[in-house]
């Protein structure tokens, strides 16, 4: 499992990605990452990364159609960036099919996520997610783990409108002062 800096740094990468906007983490060590790199530049993000810093740019609406499948550890696609890498498919170009081997509960948020016009079809340990042109705002509600009220914090930013996220206490106990 990855270290919360790491899950953090990662929720971090995905919210440019998914605002078409850029962003610098620095203080963060870029090898723990790797595995999350070419996940991105396949989306059409551009990175720079250095022994003391990572920064991501996206300019242009993320591109799905990826396969993204958890079925080891690091340095394979490290299951816990799924979500945010999922919030960024919710509004990309094609269709993205992810496929979870390690936790059998792990796409819960899901429904909380078509509240606001994502479409996300799951079925046992697969997702298919078909991306929008635009998410709509509305009120939603953060269930019991920080990353997933996050996540749902990434898609109200790429978001038509004002959204409401409730029981952020989740959050507050994963990401302090987020």
């Amino acid at each position: 499992m990855l270290s919360p800096t790491v899950i953090a740094a990662a929720t971090y990468l995905c919210a440019a990605a998914i605002t078409k906007g850029e962003i610098i983490l620095r203080q963060v060590n870029p090898t723990h990452l790797a595995a999350l790199y070419p996940v991105l530049e396949e989306m059409g993000c551009q990175m720079r990364i250095t022994e003391d810093l990572i920064a991501l740019t996206c300019r242009e609406r993320a591109q799905g159609g990826q396969k993204r499948e958890n079925n080891a550890p690091i340095p394979v696609f490290p299951t816990d960036s799924q979500a945010p890498v999922m919030a960024v498919t919710t509004v990309a170009d094609g269709s993205s099919l992810f496929v979870e081997n390690i936790f059998e509960s792990r796409y819960k948020h899901a429904g909380q996520l078509s509240r606001m016009g994502a479409k996300i079809k799951t079925e046992g340990r697969v997702a298919v997610v078909e991306g929008v042109e635009r998410l709509h705002s509305a009120t939603v509600q953060c269930t019991d783990l920080p990353r997933w009220g996050l996540h749902l914090s990434l898609r109200a930013l790429a978001a038509d409108g004002v959204s409401r996220i409730t029981d952020i206490k989740h959050i507050d106990r994963g990401y302090e002062k987020f």
